[in-house]
Formats: structure tokens, C-alpha cells, sequence
């Protein structure tokens, strides 16, 4: 793939998401917003593109033998996948790390209040994640499963009249960009999850699985937005499209 100005931020990590690197060193968005051209995206954010566009060259120059390729896999395989590690991920971390914001708080609070607004903001984001994972997984993953089961089988859907899996996709892409709001909301107030210089090592291990968690969802969120998403709604199309029954 030529990588230019003119390349999509989400078009490039689809296709090789060593370059997602790149672009998280930058501050560049890849999954809710990685729509754009990265010329467009350096020049929101005053950002030199030559050692940027340097970096992706570089990696994808190198041939990744074993980068596991999502653009091929199977639909179900593909939400399989991001079930087993992503969904499971947020559930095992959302526990730990609200134990770990309220002892923090507690201890600390007082000098650092944006604390206090860090813990908030995760526990909204953990409530409206549960939620946003079970819907996914009850609505719209056994369509997508539904889809990928047709196309093996080389079989048409059903005709609806309208796509089963845009209206749900839509929604869940809207309640990706308001995670994504939230985590630079408290990106910005922690200094990037940097832990200040009285910070005791609890404090410190909060915000590195933070940071974690953040990272997490990204690659989470880009999968789905840039990859699982498109595929569903083309391959749909294809299989109820009038044309398939000529």
C-alpha cells in the first residue's frame, strides 16, 4: 500500500496495524476518527508529516510474515475474536481498575483533585462499555455470524428492505466516539496518564492500566469501525442485492 498525504489514518492501520504505533506516539486518532487523510490530521494538530510518513514507510517495508491479517478473516471469526479478547479484556479490567481509583482517590485526592474527575468519567465509561458490549453481543454480532454463515454457504439473505446491521452498526459507532471523548477527557487531565512525583506505586499502576485500557479499546474500537464493520455492511449488500438473483 502507497503511503502519501493523501493515505486514510483508519485505511492504513486496517491494513497493517504495526503503523497504529506511529500514530499513538503522534496523538493521532486511528479508531474513531481515523477517517481522514494524515496530511489533514497533521495539519489539525502542527504536526511534522515528513518523519511520520518516514516511520510508516519504514514499517511497512519490512514484511510482517505473521501479522495476523483481519481483513481476511472470516466475519464470525473476526467477531469471535474481538469478543474473546477485547470484550473480555473490558470485563476483567473494569473491576480492578475501580478499586484501584477509589483507593487512589481516597489517598490522594485531596492534592490531586482531577482524580476525582478521572474516577468519574471511568465510571460512566464502565457502565455505558457493559451495556455497549452486551448489545453487541446479543444484537448485532449474531447477525454479522448469521451473515458469515450465508456467505460460506454461498446463499442469499433474506431480502428486508433495508440492512439489518447498518442502524445497530451506526449506533455503535456513535457510542465509540463518546469512549473515545471520554478517555482523552481523562488523557488530558493526567498529563497522558503520567503519574506526578509523590505519586505512591498504587497511584503509578492505576494510571499505567489506564493507559492500557485506553490502548485496549483503541485497537478494539478500530477493528470493529475500520474492518468488521464495513465488511458486514458490503457483504449484507451483496447477499440480498437484487443483482445476486439475476
Amino acid at each position: 500500500m502507497e503511503i502519501n498525504e493523501n493515505t486514510i489514518v483508519g485505511q492504513l492501520v486496517a491494513a497493517d496495524y504495526r503503523t497504529a504505533d506511529v500514530f499513538r506516539q503522534h496523538g493521532i486518532d486511528f479508531c474513531c476518527k481515523g477517517n481522514k487523510p494524515i496530511g489533514d490530521v497533521c495539519r489539525e494538530k502542527k504536526l511534522d508529516i515528513t518523519p511520520i510518513l518516514h516511520a510508516l514507510e519504514e514499517i511497512s517495508a519490512v514484511p510482517a510474515c505473521t501479522l495476523q491479517n483481519f481483513n481476511t478473516m472470516p466475519l464470525d471469526q473476526l467477531a469471535d475474536h474481538i469478543v474473546r479478547k477485547h470484550h473480555g479484556y473490558v470485563r476483567e479490567k473494569i473491576p480492578v481498575l475501580q478499586q484501584y481509583l477509589r483507593k487512589v482517590c481516597q489517598v490522594h485526592g485531596e492534592p490531586h483533585q482531577e482524580l476525582w474527575q478521572i474516577a468519574a468519567l471511568f465510571t460512566a465509561s464502565s457502565a455505558e462499555l457493559s451495556n455497549h458490549l452486551n448489545k453487541e453481543e446479543l444484537i448485532l454480532f449474531p447477525r454479522i455470524r448469521e451473515i458469515a454463515r450465508k456467505q460460506a454457504a454461498g446463499e442469499f439473505l433474506e431480502e428486508h428492505g433495508i440492512s439489518a446491521v447498518e442502524k445497530p452498526i451506526s449506533a455503535m459507532m456513535e457510542e465509540h466516539d463518546h469512549e473515545g471523548d471520554r478517555f482523552r477527557r481523562m488523557a488530558d487531565l493526567s498529563n497522558n496518564f503520567t503519574p506526578p512525583e509523590d505519586a505512591c506505586n498504587t497511584y503509578r499502576v492505576t494510571y499505567a492500566l489506564l493507559k492500557e485500557f485506553q490502548d485496549d479499546l483503541h485497537q478494539h474500537i478500530h477493528l470493529e469501525n475500520n474492518i468488521l464493520f464495513p465488511r458486514a455492511i458490503s457483504t449484507e449488500k451483496a447477499l440480498t442485492g437484487s443483482s445476486c438473483r439475476l
